[in-house]
C-alpha cells in the first residue's frame, strides 16, 4: 500500500459515488483526501474511506500525500481547481469538460507541461468493450473504407432526475459541453480528429422546472442552447452528423453508427462502458452481434483515472488531456459555427489513444 498512487478527491456530488466505487479497494491507488465545499460532506465521506482525511479545497490542493488530484467540480469550476493542482505540482484527472471554457483548456494543459505534470479527463466509457469492440471491427476492415457517421442523444433534460441539475445550464454546460464529449470522444476512436465543424443551435425555452429533490417545482434560467446539430470533417475525410438535446422525449435512433464502403456498425451508448456491436455486411442478409474483443471488460468510472496512473509518462493516457482539448474545440466550434453561420476550422488535433486490448477485470482492477 505505501507505493500505490495518492489520490485526493475534490468535489463530492453525485458522480463521487461511482468513482469511489471502483478506486477504493484497489491496490495501484489510495484515496488519501477528499474535500467539498461542504464541510460536512468531506466529513462523512472521509470516515467511509480507511486512512483518507477530510480537508479543506486549499490544504488538499497543496497536501503532501496527494499525488493526483481527482477533480469532480462543476465544469465552470474545472479549471481553477485543475490550476491550482498543478501549481502544487500534482497531476489532474478531472471530470469533462476539461474546462468551461476553451482558452481556459489550453492555460491548464501549458501549465501542467511547464510543470512537468500529466492531465486526464473523463469521459473513461469509451474505453469500454462497446466503443473500443467497435474500434477494433473498423480498424479490422469490417466496413471497409468508413465514409461517415451519425451521432444521436435526445433527452427531456437532466431537470427531471437530477436535484440540483442548474449547472447543466449555465456556460460550460448544455447537452452538448455536458454529454457531447461522450460521442465526440468515441467519435474520435472510431474516425480520427476533426478537421472543421458546421454548427447550427437554439434555446426555444427560458427556464426548466426541477423534477425531483428538495427544490422540486423550483424554475431555473437557461443560460445555454439545450439543441446542437452539427456535422463533423474528420481529418481522414470521413464525416460526421451529430445531434444533442435536451429538447426532445426520446429517440429511436442508434447513438452511433459508422458507415462504410462494405458495411455498418451500430455502436451502442458512449454514455455506457459495454453493449451490444452490431454489423450488417454489404450484401448480408441480417446483422450479427459482434463478440467483445477490446476494450477494458466490466469497466466502471475511474478505469480512466487507473488507466492514467499506469501510463505512468511511459505512454499516453488514453483519457489524456490533448483528447479532452480537441473534444472541448470541437464542441466550442460548432457553437461558434452556429452563432456566426459559418464553418470552423480547428486549431487543435490528436493523435488516437492506442486501442484497448481486450482487459478482464482482474487486469485492470
Amino acid at each position: 500500500m505505501g507505493d500505490a498512487h495518492r489520490i485526493g478527491v475534490v468535489g463530492l456530488g453525485v458522480i463521487s459515488r461511482a468513482y469511489l466505487d471502483t478506486l477504493v479497494g484497489r491496490s495501484a491507488v489510495r484515496v488519501t483526501a477528499v474535500a467539498d465545499l461542504d464541510a460536512s460532506r468531506s466529513a462523512a465521506v472521509a470516515a467511509e474511506l480507511p486512512g483518507a482525511r477530510a480537508l479543506s479545497v486549499e490544504k488538499l490542493l497543496s497536501s503532501p500525500d496527494v499525488d493526483t488530484v481527482l477533480n469532480l467540480t462543476v465544469p465552470a469550476a474545472h479549471a481553477e481547481i485543475a490550476l491550482g493542482a498543478i501549481a502544487h505540482g500534482k497531476n489532474v484527472y478531472g471530470e469533462k469538460p476539461l474546462a468551461a471554457e476553451l482558452a481556459d483548456a489550453h492555460a491548464v494543459l501549458e501549465a501542467a507541461a511547464k510543470a512537468a505534470v500529466g492531465v486526464g479527463c473523463a469521459p473513461d466509457t469509451v474505453l469500454g468493450t462497446g466503443i473500443q469492440t467497435a474500434r477494433a471491427a473498423v480498424e479490422a476492415g469490417s466496413i471497409g473504407r468508413p465514409l461517415f457517421a451519425s451521432a444521436v442523444m435526445v433527452t427531456p433534460g437532466h431537470e427531471r432526475w437530477h436535484p440540483h441539475p442548474d449547472f447543466y445550464y449555465t456556460p460550460g454546460g448544455g447537452p452538448l459541453l455536458d454529454m457531447g464529449p461522450y460521442y465526440l470522444s468515441s467519435l474520435v476512436h472510431l474516425l480520427g480528429p476533426v478537421r472543421a465543424v458546421i454548427g447550427a443551435s437554439s434555446r426555444l425555452r427560458a427556464e426548466r422546472v426541477i423534477g425531483s429533490g428538495p427544490r422540486a417545482g423550483e424554475r431555473i434560467p437557461v443560460e445555454v442552447d439545450s439543441h446542437v446539430s452539427g456535422v463533423l470533417e474528420h481529418e481522414g475525410g470521413a464525416l460526421t452528423t451529430i445531434t444533442t438535446s435536451f429538447d426532445g422525449v426520446a429517440t429511436t435512433a442508434a447513438p452511433i453508427e459508422v458507415h462504410g464502403e462494405t458495411g455498418t456498425l451500430t455502436v451502442p451508448d458512449p454514455n455506457n462502458f459495454d453493449g451490444e456491436v452490431r454489423l450488417l455486411g454489404l450484401g448480408e442478409p441480417e446483422w450479427r452481434t459482434l463478440p467483445p474483443s477490446a476494450g477494458y471488460v466490466g469497466a466502471a468510472r475511474g478505469v480512466g483515472l487507473l488507466d492514467f496512473v499506469a501510463a505512468d509518462g511511459q505512454r499516453a493516457p488514453r483519457a489524456g488531456g490533448e483528447l479532452a482539448l480537441h473534444v472541448l474545440e470541437t464542441m466550442t466550434a460548432l457553437l461558434r459555427s452556429s452563432a456566426e453561420g459559418r464553418r470552423i476550422e480547428l486549431s487543435t488535433s490528436v493523435r488516437r489513444p492506442v486501442l484497448v486490448p481486450l482487459t478482464p477485470p482482474e487486469k485492470w482492477r
